[in-house]
């Protein structure tokens, strides 16, 4: 089991930088595969991004392809997610999550929440305009 707690987030302008952390308990992170994700209000949770579980490949919904990057360093049990060219639209609660399925990484699976164990209390991303 793996409890995940994401900090970093806040209140940014439009067009500025926030970089979120999420912190894994437990000594089997580098077991799991990766995600984030993020909920705006009144919307459904959607997929922002995915990484493997040696970090060598990723994936990204296409709303934020080229501007926001995942990685990880298993050696600190941490998950990152560097937002750039932030907009207003990126407004949302963003949320860690862990799985143990392997698919490809560019796999349609990874974007479904119920694919993923374990998740974190989220933290709050505003950004205004």
């Amino acid at each position: 089991q793996v409890q995940l707690v994401e900090s970093g987030g806040g209140l940014v302008q439009a067009g500025g930088s926030q970089r979120l952390s999420c912190a894994a308990s437990g000594r089997t992170f580098s077991m799991y595969v990766m995600a984030w994700f993020r909920q705006a209000p009144g919307k459904e949770r959607e997929f922002v991004a995915t990484i493997t579980q040696s970090g060598d490949s990723a994936n990204y919904e296409d709303s934020v392809k080229g501007r926001f990057t995942i990685s990880r360093d298993n050696a600190k049990n941490t998950v990152y997610l560097q937002m750039n060219s932030l907009k207003p639209e990126d407004t949302a609660v963003y949320y860690c999550a862990a799985t143990t399925s392997t698919y490809y990484i560019g796999s349609r699976n990874y974007y479904s929440a119920s694919r993923y164990d374990y998740w974190g209390q989220g933290t709050q991303v505003t950004v205004s305009s």
